[in-house]
Parts: C-alpha cells; structure tokens; sequence
C-alpha cells in the first residue's frame, strides 16, 4: 500500500476508534458502508492513474516519432546539399578546365596573327563561339548558385519552424501532466473530507460582465477584418482571463488571425496552445483540423494527413471531421 493511502487509511480507522465507544450498532454498519464506499473510490482512482499513465506513454511516444521524422528530413536535406555542392564544384571544374583551353585557343591567335586573312578571320569567329559558349555557361552558373543559397535558406526556415513545433509539444505535454497532477490533488482531497459533514454545494461560476464585454470588443475587432487589432484583443483577455468559460475561444481566433493572413506557421504554432492549454475546449477539433490544412497549404502532406485522421478518429460525428474526410480524398 502506498504512503498517502496508508495516511488515509490511518485517519479512518482513528475516526472510527474514536467513535466506536459512543457509536450504536446502527452507526457503526453506516461508518463500515461509508469505508466500503471510500475503498471503492480508490479503487476507481487508481484505474484512473493507469489510465493517465497509458495516455503520457502515448504522447511520449508520439514526440519521439516526431522527433525521429524531423531528424530523418534533416539528414536527407543535408545529403541533398552535399550532393548539389559536389554538383556545382565539378562543374566549376570544367568551366576553369574551359577557361585554360581558351587561354590556350588566344595563345594560337596570336601566333596565327601573321597567317592570311581568311584563316585569321576564322579563329576569331571561332574565340567568339568560345567565348558566348563560356558566357553563357557563366550565367547558367550564377543562377544555380542563387538556387541553392535560396534553398539554403528554405531549408533553415523550415527547421526553425519544426524546432518551434517541437518545443510547443514539449510544452504541451509539460502543462497537461501538471494539469493530471492537479486533479489528484483534488480528488485526494474530496475523499478525505467524504468523512466530514458535507457543505452544501457552491454556484457555478459565470463569466463576468467585464469579461464577457471585452471577449466580444475583441471578436467584433475580428469580424470586422481587423485581424492585428483582434488578435492584440484577444491576447490582453486571455492575459487577464487565462483559465475561463471563453479563454479556449479566444486562443483559437488567434490563431485563425495568422492563418487568414496566410502565416501558416505561426497559426499552427497558436492552434497547438489551444490543444494543449484546453484539452476538454469545444475548439480542439476545429484547432486539429485547421492545423491540418495550415500544413496542407505549406506543402507538408504528411502532416497534414495524419492530423486530418486525428479529427476523423477523435471526433467522427463532428462537422469537422466531415471537412477533414473530404480533404483527406484529396491528398494524394
């Protein structure tokens, strides 16, 4: 038995120690079916604790595949790169190779200077072939050098980007097992007043009117095609309301704000915190999905396929895993 159940067991058995010389029979069968209640709970909580376990090894899981793939694209861009450098220092090779020949060709001229004309005015047509073919081929190199050094930068732009993705996953996993370790604590904590008189229960909790009026400035700002001025809106509510009925709400439309101005990487980066940070949010599938084709449009078909799958799995009876089926018949 662990040390916290053997704590609680300990607190029972002294209630019940102290109340057996004062207690009537009666008593004592309510106290044993309460103790039989408070074991059956235990039990159910510690199914719970496996259950969380699974789902951690799960996401763990997952975090490692991610890294693995990111790792493969990784080595297989840098052997692309190697390979194109190879590419252009041969061709380099022989354009230097040319350029000898040619200086061999002038050297000829000159000696040919002395010979008739016709034969002179046929070296010269043939250096000045020489020289448009080396022209030619000079500019044909300077555009593929400017290729690859735009690659290049593609390249560490996308690795950025899935470094970014990465750490926002970390994170992520960081903040739910909080989340996983807070509900312990809480539900420990009923079962050891389930043997204290019951309180009677407090009212819910709504939104308040000043929240309630800033969430709809900032969602009017939006509708009105102001996407910077409601996405800085949406942003000061959650600062000041980070954990409320609207919060998962509003970190949505943030995202939705980068993704109609087309920065798909950073409306990926802000739907992600609206999975992570609210889990239990009526907006996690339109987050899943609208990450999907955030990576569609960027050109990541992998990733864009297996999210779309996700909200089919998750959430089959949704209008969005209906958009994600269609999309998905598209990908090919």
């Amino acid at each position: 038995m662990k040390k916290g159940d053997a704590k609680r067991w300990g607190i029972i058995l002294g209630v019940v120690l102290s109340l057996y010389g004062c207690a009537t029979s009666g008593d004592v069968q309510v106290l044993d079916k309460d103790v039989q209640r408070l074991d059956s709970q235990l039990s159910q909580i510690q199914k719970e604790k496996e259950s969380i376990k699974k789902e951690n090894e799960a996401i763990r899981t997952e975090l490692t595949a991610f890294k693995k793939e990111t790792e493969t694209n990784h080595s297989s861009l840098q052997a692309e790169n190697q390979k194109t450098k190879a590419d252009l220092f041969l061709r380099l090779e022989t354009l230097q190779s040319e350029m000898r020949t040619l200086s061999t060709g002038v050297e000829e001229y000159k000696q040919f200077l002395k010979t008739p004309s016709k034969e002179i005015a046929r070296m010269k047509e043939d250096v000045e072939v020489r020289l448009k073919i080396l022209e030619e081929r000079g500019k044909t190199f300077e555009e593929r050098n400017r290729s690859l050094e735009e690659k290049n930068r593609s390249l560490e732009e996308r690795g950025r980007f899935y470094d970014e993705r990465l750490k926002a996953m970390e994170k992520g996993t960081e903040d739910r097992l909080k989340g996983v370790e807070a509900k312990w604590t809480s539900r420990l904590a009923e079962m050891e007043k389930a043997i204290s008189p019951k309180e009677p229960p407090a009212e819910p909790k709504t939104p308040s009117t000043t929240a309630g009026n800033l969430y709809k400035d900032a969602y009017e700002t939006f509708q009105r095609g102001d996407l910077d001025g409601g996405r800085r809106k949406f942003e000061a509510f959650l600062k000041q309301y980070p954990n409320m009925e609207l919060s998962d709400n509003a970190q949505f439309w943030i995202g939705e704000t980068y993704y109609l101005k087309k920065d798909f990487e950073k409306a990926i980066l802000e739907y992600e915190k609206a999975i992570v940070k609210y889990p239990e949010g009526d907006k996690v599938p339109s987050a899943l999905l609208k990450q999907g084709l955030a990576f569609l449009e960027l050109g990541d078909k992998t990733n864009a396929r297996n999210l779309l799958r996700r909200v089919t799995d998750r959430y089959p009876q949704t209008e969005q895993a209906e958009i994600a089926k269609k999309r998905l018949e598209t990908i090919k």
